[in-house]
């Protein structure tokens, strides 16, 4: 019962204004690492809606021009960097000797968007759930780092807020973790982040049809994967906002209620992590992750920081 409390407590203390994304994170890590965390199912599932209804609302701020104009300026960053991982991701594995299981679910969290990918693509290929569970582990690991360490680098180079915005689209795996190191950085490497991870999220489909039909080849067991509707229902709430300019003078409110949400997810996903979790990440699945993390951030990076989109 105290530890239901207590982790009650900690959850009204990182949800606030008064918090940050970086401390609820931490937080979460901190419970769940100490063995104090609760509810972990119907966390996993929170956090899971949390996200996407965050990210519909923000839909509600963006005109759609706007949102058409950014997606189609990043097209080429987000084809190549995607294409670029998942190809380099599987050659990291089969380098490695990672399992094809791992090597795929690995590679294609670091191309698109975390754990959402590692779900669908591991749903399409029948991945077991301990390499699941590993794929997960070395991912989310990056991920905290990640939100972290970006912001930093960002301000230590002088990153404006469009740049820093479109990289870290690109360079961090989850949308929560997007929105809580892109919001530190100001209003407009928000909204950049957001729609460069969104114009992402859209490939884990093809994704995870490519990855079933490679790994099974035919096998009839292949499920097919669940399309991310969120971003539709994005779509259909930025239209909103085109047909009803006034919905501007909401700007402020849906952006605090969006950070505070994605807040919120980032403490839930953060106690999800155990000491088992951790163990399971094998060295080698480890070292594909990292490698192939860095090698993304940084020619991300390098792309955006001299101009070339």
């Amino acid at each position: 019962m105290w530890k239901i409390c207590l982790f009650s407590v900690v959850l009204v203390a990182v949800s606030g204004p008064w918090s940050r994304a970086d401390v609820a994170l931490v937080a979460g890590i901190t419970l769940g690492l100490c063995g104090l965390s609760s509810f972990a199912k119907q966390s996993k599932t929170a956090s899971k809606w949390l996200i996407q209804i965050c990210v519909v609302v923000l839909g509600l701020r963006l005109d759609l021009a706007v949102v058409a104009h950014s997606a189609i300026e990043g097209l080429s960053l987000a084809a190549g960097t995607i294409i670029g991982a998942v190809v380099l991701g599987l050659f990291l594995g089969k380098l490695l000797k990672c399992g094809r299981e791992v090597s795929t679910l690995v590679t294609s969290g670091t191309a698109i968007c975390g754990g959402s990918a590692i779900v669908a693509v591991g749903t399409a290929i029948n991945a077991s759930t301990s390499a699941m569970a590993v794929a997960t582990g070395a991912i989310f690991i990056l991920n905290a780092v990640g939100l972290w360490t970006l912001p930093v680098i960002g301000h230590s180079l002088g990153l404006t807020e469009v740049q820093f915005g479109q990289w870290a689209g690109v360079a961090l795996h989850d949308i929560a973790s997007v929105g809580g190191a892109s919001s530190s950085y100001g209003p407009v490497a928000f909204d950049t982040a957001t729609i460069v991870k969104l114009t992402r999220v859209i490939w884990i489909f093809p994704l995870a049809i490519f990855a079933g039909q490679w790994m099974r080849r035919g096998d009839a067991s292949v499920a097919k994967p669940a399309f991310p509707w969120f971003i539709i229902l994005f779509l259909l709430a930025s239209c909103v906002r085109t047909i009803f300019p006034q919905l501007k003078s909401l700007e402020v409110d849906v952006i605090f209620c969006s950070g505070l949400g994605f807040q919120l997810a980032l403490f839930l996903i953060g106690s999800g992590l155990s000491r088992e979790a951790i163990k399971k990440v094998g060295w080698r699945a480890f070292v594909q992750a990292t490698v192939l993390w860095i090698i993304v951030a940084a020619g991300s990076l390098g792309v955006i920081y001299w101009g070339v989109v």
